[in-house]
């Protein structure tokens, strides 16, 4: 492949990892390096967009579509790109990181997508980012396999008619990656993950019959989207790789974006696949942009809010309805919950929950899901296929009854829930919990039957920030402060050494990571992201 031939990225402070050198060559240093000089400085006017926007929504305590692109959300002539065959069907999507047992799991699973994650399920050590890339080209060149060292269980690929097509999800716009720096400066994290894939895969994916699939995080906005399309145009001009090629499925998992979707399919229109509804990240969207907004955006414990919550279905319908309306796919959300292969009653519940989430979203018009684990792929797909039967999907569906007014998205207030002082426990037990496990580089994580990813820590220690903030009164008669969270972090601190054992908790970063939720929770200036100050302290 021809590269720009520019002067390449430069990794610093990392030790060298096995094979990287398959990975960083300098043809894809250079072309990561001229998608650096070329987008960062958007990039960078885009983030203090962000905190510009985060300004006036605190001021107005409110949100709208926007009147200056009424004309696209107006014309009822435009579509997205026809879908490639490997998108047609995508009823049941699994997610996971990239790591090698992973890779070939869900490569296996029988889901008809997976979510190959360097975002929220991916601890960004530099060992998970390079290997993760590395795993990737392993499996496309049928060069993969894994031995469990413990169980001594050998992985290897099915037949490749088998196999999960990919979409790979990077990092979002707001992460740098601390170990490859251009021209003195760090370069953002989701340039390296789409460049370095796009790179070495492009070319390899389309002489499969597939191509280069993305899912997009985080975006706040249509110019974010407008951005990434940019990116795919140089990208495919640079490489030679036919425009086009590229297609790109959007989460909506924040605000703002919701009041934009349409906006965002417009952008990305001849590379956008789909919308999807990201749950926890949206919450955690409200609660971060509405944290000092009064009573009425104070959310109750976050197990509380099911998607059948008022504001919730606003979200999804209208979701389904511009995908539909736009030609794209609309995808659903996460099915978090892990059958226990021990616990048989907590098995059932799981399964029960799962099914009752994904027979409501094939109802709604959804045309896939997401599951979380490969037991749970079957059951999606049942839920799927009795509505879809041989149907790749249900885009002919076009739900004009749905009528969404601005308005309804926000109608927090309509939840009859409130906050509790088990939501608070929990919110400290699952935070705290998480962020060990991120610290010592996994970001994928089982607690309490769920799993989590970064996702689960921000609307943990978001909504702790916001009932601080807000005054909060639990039913114990216990309000919601500093000290009474403090209280209840170190309870679990001792309830943690207990439970694992001295030796195994000095093995790990419980310390650090109660200090690390503490700071984030009660500061009195909001952090943006867990994961920026979290990152600091990310041992490679």
């Amino acid at each position: 492949m021809s590269a720009p031939a520019s002067s390449p990225a430069v990794v610093v402070d990392a030790e060298p990892l096995p094979r990287q050198e398959e990975v960083l060559t300098g043809e894809a240093l250079a072309f990561v390096a001229e998608l650096h000089r070329r987008f960062t400085p958007r990039r960078d006017e885009l983030l203090e967009r962000r905190t510009r926007r985060r300004d006036a929504i605190a001021r107005s305590a409110s949100l709208d579509f926007l009147p200056e692109t009424a004309a696209i959300r107006a014309d009822d002539t435009w579509r997205v790109a026809p879908c490639p065959e490997a998108l047609q069907d995508r009823r049941v999507e699994i997610t996971g990181p990239t790591d090698r047992k992973m890779t070939i799991n869900a490569l296996n699973s029988g889901a008809r997508i997976w979510l190959a994650d360097f975002e929220d399920a991916l601890s960004p050590t530099w060992e998970n980012v390079v290997l993760g890339q590395l795993n990737l080209i392993d499996a496309y060149t049928r060069r993969i396999d894994f031995t469990d060292t413990a169980s001594g269980k050998s992985y290897a690929l099915r037949p490749d008619a088998e196999l999960a097509t990919v979409v790979m999800r990077p990092r979002g716009w707001h992460l740098d990656e601390r170990h490859l720096e251009v021209d003195g400066e760090k370069v953002p994290g989701a340039l390296v993950d789409f460049g370095l894939y796009f790179f070495h895969n492009a070319r390899r994916l389309l002489d499969m019959g597939k191509g280069p699939y993305f899912y997009l995080p985080k975006l706040e906005s249509h110019l974010e989207a407008r951005l990434w399309n940019d990116v795919f145009v140089h990208a495919q001009d640079a490489l030679g790789v036919p425009q086009g090629s590229v297609r790109a499925t959007v989460l909506i998992e924040t605000i703002t974006a919701a009041y934009e979707m349409e906006e965002i399919l417009y952008e990305l229109r001849e590379h956008a696949s789909g919308l999807n509804a990201g749950r926890w990240d949206y919450l955690f969207s409200i609660v971060k942009n509405f944290r000092d907004c009064g009573s009425s955006f104070v959310l109750p414990d976050r197990n509380s809010v099911t998607m059948t919550a008022p504001f919730m279905r606003a979200y999804t319908e209208l979701l389904v309805r511009t995908c539909h309306k736009r030609g794209a796919h609309a995808i659903g959300g996460m099915a978090a919950f892990i059958p226990s292969r021990r616990d048989e009653e907590v098995n059932k519940v799981a399964l029960e929950k799962v099914r009752a989430d994904k027979d409501r979203e094939a109802g709604d018009g959804f045309d896939g899901s997401w599951v979380a684990h490969p037991d749970l792929v079957p059951l999606c797909e049942a839920s799927f296929s009795a509505v879809l039967g041989d149907r790749p999907h249900q885009k002919d569906r076009l739900r004009e009854e749905v009528d969404v007014r601005a308005a309804d998205l926000l109608a927090v207030d309509s939840l009859e829930a409130r906050p509790t002082f088990a939501g608070l426990v929990n919110a400290v037990q699952v935070g705290m919990r998480y962020i060990e496990a991120w610290l010592r580089g996994l970001g994928a994580v089982a607690i309490f039957n769920l799993m989590e990813d970064a996702a689960t820590a921000e609307i943990s220690r978001s909504q702790i920030w916001q009932w601080i903030n807000a005054g909060v009164e639990f039913e114990n008669g216990e309000k919601a402060t500093p000290e009474l969270v403090r209280r209840v972090a170190a309870e679990e601190l001792e309830n943690l050494r207990a439970e694992l054992g001295e030796e195994a908790f000095a093995a790990g970063r419980w310390q650090e990571a109660h200090d690390l939720l503490l700071k984030v929770a009660l500061d009195e200036q909001y952090e943006e992201f867990l994961t920026l100050p979290a990152y600091r302290s990310l041992r490679d």
